[in-house]
């Protein structure tokens, strides 16, 4: 079974339909790039399964269940995550406050929980603090712990946005755009990350207009075209099919 699947998904805006009839799934454990022309619907696909817009049509599922519609604090306590072409750290707190910020189902922030400072959210915040701390470590921004993440690089904010994620630990990590504005040495950096990721067992989707990047990482192609599956497979066998070469030149 499938961990995600779209069946006849279907989005309209002011007349132009973004995905039309738009079938595709991703087996547990996959990692799985999504590309296609400007305009093809790869931001519209991501906003449907994360619950950002609904579709006009179609279902989508997860794990199982129909997720069609489910908001997206909903779809993220169930496992399926993502991240935004523009990164959204807050830019007045510090590296470690954002990553800690993340953490699900926080007893501090209910009232009676935190005037009385009980035992369980005492050991809450302990676990919280060591995970974060972990991640941060993991993605080797330890020296900018105590910055706030308005001096981060743009590839620092693509490292911070991944562990902010990852407090979450979900199962299903769509990451739209993870290499935009970012330079070579830190674009190999956060491939080699989603790499690590995906051996560690996530399922990863990634949109990317970099597609020599993109096709190294990935172990499957997606291509969409006008909100319609254009093709699938092997990246390189992906990369030399008439239709996907047709698709760029005629952008």
């Amino acid at each position: 079974m499938s961990l995600l699947a779209t069946d006849g998904l279907v989005k309209e805006f002011g007349g132009v339909r973004a995905l039309e009839d738009l079938s595709v799934s991703v087996d547990r454990g996959e990692l799985v790039g999504v590309m296609g022309p400007n305009g093809a619907g790869k931001s519209t696909l991501f906003n449907c399964v994360s619950g950002i817009v609904e579709p006009d049509a179609g279902r989508v599922t997860f794990d199982g269940e129909d997720v069609t519609g489910d908001a997206p604090e909903t779809l993220a306590r169930s496992g399926l995550v993502r991240t935004f072409q523009l990164t959204r750290e807050l830019e007045t707190m510090t590296v470690r406050d954002n990553v800690r910020l993340a953490a699900p189902d926080q007893q501090g922030e209910r009232t009676v929980p935190a005037l009385l400072r009980t035992d369980a959210m005492q050991e809450q915040e302990r676990r919280v603090r060591e995970r974060a701390d972990d991640l941060i470590e993991t993605f080797e921004l330890e020296r900018l712990a105590d910055e706030y993440s308005s001096a981060l690089s743009g590839g620092q904010r693509k490292l911070l946005e991944l562990a902010r994620v990852l407090m979450l630990e979900p199962d299903l990590l769509l990451l739209d755009e993870p290499f935009a504005g970012v330079n070579p040495t830190l674009t190999r950096e956060i491939a080699g990350r989603i790499r690590d990721l995906n051996d560690g067992g996530m399922t990863v989707v990634v949109i990317e207009h970099e597609i020599e990047t993109l096709t190294e990482l990935v172990d499957r192609l997606i291509v969409l075209q006008q909100g319609r599956l254009l093709v699938e497979g092997d990246p390189e066998a992906v990369l030399s099919d008439e239709r996907v070469i047709d698709a760029y030149l005629g952008e």
